[in-house]
């Protein structure tokens, strides 16, 4: 199985192209689909059927509100036209999942975060073993590389993402917490970042004492720092998605109906995408 972090590989594209290129609805949907076009051109054969997770908003937001608070308060002083950039990924989205011969997955307020882990841990199940190839640049998935089945491409560097301990990488995550995510490291408060407060440093030593006394944390750890662990543990650890969710995600992807690979050329000459359908084998 492919699977395609949808609205990190469009929006990866955007960011390295804004300049060079007019932003607008046939552009967005020609770079989405090309960047589609070459990485299942480049796996397909190995890996077989092709899953677009989309992002639709999050569920951490509801339990923790500072979860991507910075993101979304810098798009305000972005250049970028943030109202037709998400116009348009919304609009592809349901364009691929009505004409291209791929399953596109997509839930509101869940992340295709949520949508990659869950069907990645699916396929741990007794008859349901298969490879994984998960094309992202986000290094989030580095934890999923714990079952052996798993590798993950990144569009942006164009090499294979690729951790010796993927449960050490985890750990680890987990105590430092993500800035670009809002999430504070475990010695620092919930509003850390939406009160501009200096977090308390994770030094290495800190980190070492935390792994050495791993198997025994709720009693090593504070109280407040304790419970900020199982905060970050929450957000981060993609084993801790909900079970709801989960049975959510793995129910959706199940009623897909995948469009039969006919649409794909009229769906091409519909909205004069002449360069990809030169290349229409390639999807």
């Amino acid at each position: 199985m492919i699977i395609i972090d949808y609205n990190g590989i469009a929006m990866g594209n955007i960011i390295v192209n804004q300049k060079r290129m007019d932003m607008n609805e046939d552009t967005i949907r020609h770079m989405i689909l090309n960047s589609i076009r070459m990485h299942v051109k480049k796996h397909k054969a190995e890996y077989g059927q092709v899953v677009i997770a989309c992002d639709g908003g999050s569920w951490r937001r509801d339990v923790f509100p500072q979860y991507k608070w910075a993101r979304r308060n810098n798009r305000t002083e972005s250049s970028l036209d943030f109202d037709l950039i998400f116009k348009c990924l919304n609009m592809v989205r349901d364009e691929i999942a009505a004409n291209m011969p791929y399953k596109v997955v997509y839930i509101p307020n869940v992340e295709a975060d949520d949508i990659i882990g869950t069907l990645v841990e699916q396929t741990q199940e007794f008859g349901q073993h298969e490879d994984i190839m998960i094309i992202s640049a986000d290094k989030d998935f580095i934890q999923l590389q714990k079952y052996g089945n798993v590798k993950q491409y990144s569009p942006m560097t164009k090499k294979f993402i690729k951790d010796d301990n993927p449960h050490s990488y985890l750990f680890e995550h987990v105590l430092k917490g993500d800035s670009s995510d809002g999430i504070p490291n475990v010695l620092s408060g919930d509003d850390t970042f939406v009160e501009s407060i200096r977090q308390s440093p994770m030094t290495k030593k800190k980190i070492q004492e935390y792994v050495d006394n791993a198997e025994n944390l709720e009693s090593y750890m504070t109280a407040e720092v304790y419970r900020n662990y199982k905060r970050n543990q929450l957000l981060v650890d993609l084993a801790y998605v909900p079970t709801e969710i989960k049975k959510s995600i793995i129910d959706t992807s199940e009623a897909v109906k995948v469009p039969h690979r006919m649409k794909i050329l009229n769906y091409l000459i519909k909205n004069r995408c002449k360069l990809l359908i030169e290349c229409i084998e390639d999807f």
